[in-house]
């Protein structure tokens, strides 16, 4: 598997990753064992977790099957923050201490001394300068090698790079890109490319919708029929959306590859992308990502799905 830089620093990353939205719920302890050894085997080392994953139970099951099935210094272990909720419930609290805790959880559960990677979730709530003295402390505590932020508006993305320079610098931005949204190409890629941090593209596959799973049903073991997770989908379950998956169908037959491989193949190729973070429920389901390697799709084929995808631009943007 290809290894790159992520944005200006000097840490390396897969071009896919391993995502862990669905462990410990959705997917038991045999299945992750079996997800980490093909990924880690597959040449994968990026491990995107968070803490608010099954309430940390995603974490603390990849804190067991590290040393275990694939040995800490092989992966490059990237969590979020999880969020405290005031006992009125309801309101996130992302405060600087929150945040400091959330970390200090996620690393008993990981059962390490520090992670790679670690990402700021955005609360409307808290500034940001007091969101980036988290991060600075985590880098400077040792706790975190490395600092970025996660579903963050472009601006925020510009602030806090800013904010965090000369060092320890905003390493990497995490947003959701995919065939089916494209919304990052306004603001938040221009401002990953002007400022030095690469992008994790997660829902590379738009939520699982791009495999052409459902272009004709719902089957009933997929995240669409999961009492917690149809919201998820449902908002790319549209005329639109089945539009770009026949242009991907018919773009995948004509390559004799699948629609999945398809449009990772898509996302992985975009100018700014280091990693495309892919969840998979079973071990099954991320073989079929893990080939995607060797794709390049011809020039045609992106121009087409270019077309077809483009997000509309207004003013101010150009």
């Amino acid at each position: 598997m290809e290894h790159r830089r992520l944005g200006r620093t000097g840490l390396r990353v897969s071009s896919l990753g391993l995502g862990t939205m669905t462990w410990s719920r959705d997917t038991d302890d045999h299945e992750a064992a079996d997800q980490l050894r093909d990924f880690v085997e597959a040449g994968g080392t990026l491990v995107d977790t968070s803490a608010a994953y099954a309430d940390g139970g995603a974490e603390q099951l990849l804190g067991t099957l590290l040393g275990d099935v694939a040995e800490r210094e092989d992966v490059v272990l990237c969590t979020k923050a999880g969020v405290r909720r005031t006992p009125g419930g309801g309101v996130v609290d992302a405060s600087r201490g929150a945040l400091l805790d959330s970390l200090d959880g996620s690393l008993r559960r990981l059962r390490t001394d520090h992670v790679d990677l670690w990402l700021a979730t955005p609360d409307p709530r808290t500034p940001l300068e007091e969101t980036v003295s988290a991060l600075r402390h985590a880098v400077q505590s040792g706790k975190a090698r490395y600092v970025g932020l996660s579903n963050h508006a472009g601006w925020q993305v510009a602030r806090a790079a800013t904010l965090l320079e000369p060092d320890p610098g905003l390493a990497a931005v995490e947003a959701e890109y995919s065939l089916l949204q494209r919304g990052v190409e306004r603001e938040v890629l221009p401002a990953c490319a002007a400022l030095g941090a690469g992008l994790l593209a997660w829902s590379p596959l738009g939520r699982g919708v791009l495999t052409g799973k459902y272009r004709r049903t719902i089957p009933s073991d997929s995240r669409a029929a999961s009492a917690h997770l149809a919201g998820f989908v449902q908002p790319y379950l549209t005329s639109d959306a089945a539009g770009v998956v026949d242009a991907v169908v018919t773009a995948a037959t004509g390559l004799d590859r699948t629609p999945l491989e398809v449009a990772l193949a898509w996302v992985t190729s975009r100018p700014g992308v280091a990693c495309a973070v892919v969840g998979a429920r079973t071990a099954s389901q991320l073989r079929g990502a893990l080939g995607v390697d060797d794709l390049r799709l011809p020039p045609e084929i992106v121009v087409a799905l270019d077309e077809i995808t483009a997000p509309q631009a207004g003013y101010p943007e150009r």
